[in-house]
């Protein structure tokens, strides 16, 4: 395919669209001076009127780059042919188009005294003239020509404003929507990751732990090891549920149902789990499974229940006495949760998790509910601790 000719290009077209249009002003301008008009004012009779006439042909070029200067000369030499006698139809045209220009370009505390001079002298001088000469200067028509130029430049001004700000603004919302797109993609991704982690990485650490019961015990204690291949089996099965679930709301319209989310109510479930696995889990629980009757909202417990996963996961992976403690109580206006695991000792190529990725969604989850996060060592083990704030208590209605 050829390449296109720079010549019909819409960049090349306008300097010569402006072009044809000077040349047909010009004519414009220019052809009243040599028409036959019956009106002996309205025709040059001298060369010097002639040339008067014909000079704003000349100047109305320059009214894109200088438009109150070239509004200027056609005014004055306007008035010029005037004062010799000549009301030129052509000058009058001319000076129209300048002061259409000068308010078509020209900001409006410029164009409109600009355009308001002229209105303002033009008048004056022609008034002048016709007492002086008595000659019929048509100063009213004249006057009310340049005003309703200055006018309908203004109102092309205004309206291309108008559209350059709509471009804008359009061109804004665009970027502003691209930008939120990227936003919702990047926080989804969040969202499926911490998902992903929460339903994988607990049930992943109980069938890695069984796994190491059932290999020790195969030969010595096989009814141990049945235990804990049955164990994995059901772990297994939960988590393959667990990622099917995701996948099916990931595949989800977007009208669907949100599935819901495990709260308070299955955090026994996630202790059974451990203790299943050989760990001794003594449980504190000052506020039961009825997130409800406890006033604790939805978004609140959910977050409650990721803690304790996460806490415990982290006590399995890296605990070295198979024991850990989970406090859950109300502290004023705000949910404690406190899980930590006994160390013995501190392993050097394993040492507890203060960064991993799973602590990194934690934080966000806890975060999202305006909550507070801490984890790492403490006297005797690891801590991992959150609260999460408590709407306050409605306040009790006293009879009158």
């Amino acid at each position: 395919m050829s390449a296109p000719d720079p010549t019909t290009s819409p960049r090349a077209a306008r300097p010569a669209r402006r072009r044809l249009v000077d040349l047909g002003l010009a004519l414009l301008v220019a052809a009243p001076a040599f028409a036959p008009i019956p009106a002996a004012e309205l025709r040059p009779e001298t060369p010097a009127v002639l040339a008067l006439v014909l000079l704003p042909a000349v100047v109305l070029p320059f009214r894109r780059v200088r438009p109150r200067l070239a509004l200027a000369a056609c005014v004055a030499l306007f008035l010029g042919a005037l004062a010799l006698g000549t009301l030129s139809p052509g000058a009058t045209v001319a000076m129209i188009v300048a002061a259409y220009a000068v308010a078509q370009w020209a900001p409006r505390r410029i164009s409109a005294p600009a355009v308001l001079l002229a209105v303002v002298v033009t008048a004056g001088v022609s008034i002048v003239l016709s007492l002086v000469t008595g000659t019929d200067t048509r100063v009213i028509q004249v006057g009310l020509a340049l005003a309703l130029a200055g006018a309908l430049g203004d109102a092309a001004r205004s309206r291309r404003a108008y559209v350059e700000a709509v471009e804008e603004r359009a061109r804004r919302a665009e970027q502003t929507r691209e930008a939120e797109a990227r936003r919702r993609v990047t926080e989804e991704r969040l969202r499926i990751a911490r998902d992903l982690h929460d339903a994988v990485a607990h049930r992943i650490s109980v069938i890695s732990l069984n796994a190491g019961v059932a290999s020790s015990s195969l030969e010595t204690r096989p009814e141990r090891a049945r235990e804990a291949l049955a164990t994995i089996r059901t772990t297994s099965r939960d988590v393959l549920g667990e990622i099917g679930a995701m996948l099916s709301v990931l595949r989800a319209p977007e009208d669907a149902a949100p599935q819901e989310q495990p709260g308070l109510a299955r955090v026994a479930e996630v202790v059974e789990s451990v203790r299943v696995a050989g760990w001794e889990v003594a449980v504190r629980d000052e506020v039961g499974a009825d997130a409800d009757a406890a006033g604790i909202p939805m978004g609140t417990g959910i977050v409650a229940y990721r803690v304790v996963q996460e806490g415990l996961t982290n006590a399995m992976k890296h605990g070295t006495t198979r024991r850990a403690h989970l406090l859950l109580r109300r502290d004023g206006e705000a949910l404690e949760i406190v899980v930590t695991n006994p160390l013995d000792r501190l392993p050097v190529s394993d040492p507890p998790p203060t960064s991993g990725f799973g602590l990194i969604g934690l934080r966000e989850r806890v975060e999202a509910v305006r909550g507070e996060l801490e984890a790492g060592l403490a006297p005797g083990g690891f801590r991992l601790a959150a609260r999460l704030p408590l709407p306050a208590p409605a306040a009790s209605e006293t009879s009158s």
